[in-house]
C-alpha cells in the first residue's frame, strides 16, 4: 500500500498482485465502479453476481480501512478516482488428450489498483455555505 499526502487532496493507493483471475473478468466490473464514491462503490460490488467482485470488494474495504485509520479521512468524502486491472504471469500447464495428444492450458493472473482520493475541503466548504445561507433566512 503507497499513501500519498498533498496539501490539495489526499490519495489513498491499494494493489494486488498475481490474482488468479482473467483480466477481461475483472475489467467487467471495474468498469462499472470507476468514478464512483466509496458508498456507491460498497453498495454496488455487493450486489453484483459476478465472481471477481469480491477480491474488488476487499481490496475496496481494504482501501476504506486504511484511509480511515491511518489518514483520518472521512469515508463519506471518498471516491474512486482511478481504478485499473493489468495482466500479471501467465502459467501453462498441459493436459493429456486422446490419442497421445496434449492440450495447453493458460493459467491467467492480474493486478488491481484502486486509488481512492477526498475531496473533503471542498465539500464542506459548500455544505457550510449552505448551512450559513439557511440560518440566515430562518434567524435560527
Amino acid at each position: 500500500m503507497k499513501i500519498s499526502k498533498n496539501k490539495r487532496n489526499t490519495e489513498v493507493r491499494v494493489l494486488t498482485k498475481n490474482l488468479k483471475m482473467s483480466t477481461q473478468k475483472m475489467r467487467r466490473v471495474i468498469d462499472q465502479i470507476r468514478g464512483c464514491s466509496y458508498a456507491q462503490a460498497y453498495t454496488l460490488l455487493k450486489l453484483m453476481p459476478y465472481r471477481a467482485c469480491y477480491p474488488i470488494f476487499q481490496l475496496l474495504c481494504s482501501a476504506g480501512a486504511n484511509a480511515k485509520n491511518n489518514l483520518g479521512l472521512k469515508e463519506k468524502f471518498l471516491f474512486i478516482s482511478r481504478a485499473e486491472v493489468n495482466e500479471g504471469t501467465v502459467s501453462k500447464k498441459y493436459q493429456i488428450r486422446a490419442k497421445g495428444r496434449s492440450f495447453r492450458i493458460k493459467k491467467k493472473t492480474c493486478h488491481i489498483t484502486i486509488v481512492l482520493k477526498e475531496l473533503s475541503n471542498l465539500i464542506e466548504f459548500e455544505i457550510s455555505e449552505n448551512l450559513k445561507r439557511k440560518i440566515s433566512q430562518y434567524g435560527t
